[in-house]
C-alpha cells in the first residue's frame, strides 16, 4: 500500500487547497495519513473526497477537528501496526514524546508531526516518521511530506522536499 504522509498543514482559509496538494503529490497513493494541525474539520472532509483517511488532531486544532479525530490513533496496515499522534506535550522532543505514547505498544512504526521537521529515524527498533509540513516549513528550508510504501515483506520511507 502507498501512502501520503503528512502533518502541520495549518490550513485556516481555503480548506479547498488541500485538493490542489493531493492532486500534485498524491494522485497514486491509496491512503493520506494526516497527524494534526488542520485547524479546519473541511480540510478533513475534502482529504477523503479523494482518498482513504487515517489521522489524529493537533494543538492548533478546532473542536471542529477534534470532534472527528482521536489525539492519538493506532492502526494496522499490510501486518504493520502504526501508531499516530501529534507530538505537542511537554518539553521533551517532539519525537521522544511521540515515542513514549506507543513505547509499550508494539507499534513498528510511529508517525508524529509539530515541529515541522521532517525525519525518517528509527529508535529501538520502531520506525519514527515525522513528514514535516506542505505547506508551512517554519524553520526549515523546504516543504516536505513523506511517501510510505508498504507490503508484507518491505517497508519504503522516501522523504520529499520541495520549495514552492
Amino acid at each position: 500500500m502507498k501512502i501520503g504522509v503528512i502533518s502541520d498543514t495549518h490550513f485556516t482559509k481555503r480548506s479547498e487547497d488541500i485538493l490542489k496538494i493531493i492532486d500534485k503529490y498524491f494522485s497514486d497513493v491509496d491512503m493520506i495519513i494526516h497527524v494534526g494541525d488542520f485547524n479546519s474539520p473541511e480540510v478533513i472532509d475534502n482529504i477523503r473526497k479523494k482518498k482513504k483517511f487515517a489521522g489524529v488532531y493537533g494543538n492548533n486544532d478546532s473542536s471542529g477537528v477534534k470532534a472527528y479525530l482521536r489525539e492519538k490513533d493506532m492502526i494496522s496496515i499490510e501486518g504493520y501496526k502504526i501508531g499516530m499522534y501529534h507530538g505537542h506535550g511537554d518539553k521533551k522532543t517532539t519525537m521522544d514524546r511521540a515515542y513514549n505514547e506507543f513505547k509499550d505498544s508494539k507499534v513498528d512504526i510511529i508517525i508524529f508531526g509539530h515541529s515541522h521537521k521532517p525525519i525518517i529515524e528509527t529508535k529501538n527498533k520502531i520506525l519514527m516518521i515525522n513528514p514535516g509540513s506542505p505547506t508551512k516549513k517554519l524553520k526549515e528550508r523546504w516543504y516536505s511530506y513523506i511517501v510510505l510504501e508498504l507490503s508484507k515483506k518491505n517497508i519504503e520511507a522516501k522523504m520529499v522536499l520541495f520549495s514552492k
